[in-house]
This record gives structure tokens, C-alpha cells and sequence, in this order.
């Protein structure tokens, strides 16, 4: 009886050592995960030197006010039409700028309406590509075009394109530059530094 006695005293104290070597294990690896989440946390999204235009595509996020929060593109008056907010103008300001505004007007009827402007589409930034490609036009500047990038976009060149004398015309605050591109140097690998990316305004001349 006295063996049995001590076999149940062993395996009860076992029992309550093994419970609190699983409470050391796990107690660490849970009590630092609030830390963790509040860290990660994205600082807001918000960009204070694009310059939002014509046709580009908001994101509007009202906290808490989802009849107000939507995905709204910029008209060709430069405006966007938001409920209580009215009609905003939007070309020409930066997204911080804009959610400041739209902040401005719900004050009225919100108490501290917290705004968040995003660009989920830029079609206001385009280039130009002329002369002697098969779609020439303008273009939506998109992922950072270069001048292949562009000629390809056009649909390449025509018979009678003259490959070498390529050039991209391109405003500058102290005037016009010219910027020579020789399409046949660079796929063949010279001169590189040619295939220049892209800005908006550029223009891209095929004769």
C-alpha cells in the first residue's frame, strides 16, 4: 500500500513540474507578441510630392464612414465628387494636401474625420512617341518605361524608320533638351546609357 502511496506521489509531482516547464516554454514566446503587432504596423500611407491629375484613380479612405470611403478616378475638370464633401479639387494637389481638404469639409458633419488618399492609378503622367512607329501617340507612363519600352508600345518601327537618328525631346527648368537615342547601338548592346528611362512630357521622335 505504502508502494502505491509513493507511486502516486511521484507521478503527481511529475505531473505538476512537467505543467510548469510548459508554462516557462510558452509564457515567453506569447507575452512579447503585442509588442510585435504595434511595431509592425504600417506608418500611414500618404505621399507628400506626387501631383495628383486628371484621370488618375483615387483610393479615399473616411475612417469608420464607408459611405464615404471609395475608389474614385480624378475628372477631366480635375475634380473628384465626394459625399457630404461636395466637389474637391484634386488635380494639382499632393495626396497629403487633398486629404486635408476633404478633411476640412466633413468637419461639418464628422467629428474628426480622419482622411487617407491614395493613388491607386496614375494616368495623368504620359509621353509621346511620333513619327515613324506604327501607333504613334500618347502614352501612360506605367513601371518606369525606357525608350524600347516605348518603341514597343508603339508597335515598333515602320519600313522606312531611320533607327539611328532617334532622339527624345525633353523639358527642362532651363529649356528644351535633346537626347539622341541610336536603336540599332543599343540592341546590339553599345552605348546603353541611351535607352534613358522615361518622364512625363518626354516626347520621342522617330524620323
Amino acid at each position: 500500500m505504502a508502494h502505491k502511496t509513493i507511486f502516486g506521489t511521484a507521478v503527481l509531482l511529475f505531473s505538476v513540474l512537467l505543467a510548469g516547464a510548459a508554462g516557462a516554454q510558452t509564457s515567453p514566446a506569447t507575452s512579447p507578441a503585442p509588442a510585435t503587432s504595434s511595431a509592425s504596423l504600417p506608418d500611414k500611407p500618404h505621399d507628400d510630392s506626387f501631383v495628383i491629375g486628371n484621370d488618375d484613380v483615387l483610393a479615399i479612405n473616411v475612417w469608420k464612414e464607408p459611405d464615404i470611403s471609395r475608389s474614385i478616378p480624378v475628372r477631366s475638370d480635375g475634380k473628384i465628387s465626394l459625399p457630404l464633401a461636395g466637389e474637391v479639387q484634386a488635380a494639382g494637389l499632393t495626396p497629403l494636401k487633398l486629404e486635408k481638404d476633404i478633411a476640412d469639409r466633413l468637419k461639418n458633419y464628422i467629428s474628426e474625420p480622419e482622411v487617407t488618399v491614395m493613388v491607386q492609378q496614375v494616368n495623368s503622367q504620359k509621353f509621346n512617341i511620333l513619327g515613324q512607329v506604327s501607333r504613334p501617340g500618347a502614352y501612360v507612363i506605367a513601371n518606369s518605361p525606357t525608350v524600347l519600352d516605348a518603341i514597343a508600345l508603339a508597335g515598333g518601327f515602320r519600313d522606312f524608320a531611320k533607327k539611328k537618328s532617334i532622339y527624345v525631346l525633353r523639358h527642362n527648368p532651363s529649356g528644351e533638351s535633346r537626347l539622341p537615342f541610336n536603336y540599332k547601338e543599343v540592341i546590339e548592346g553599345k552605348n546603353m546609357a541611351q535607352n534613358i528611362k522615361l518622364q512625363p512630357g518626354d516626347t520621342i521622335i522617330v524620323p
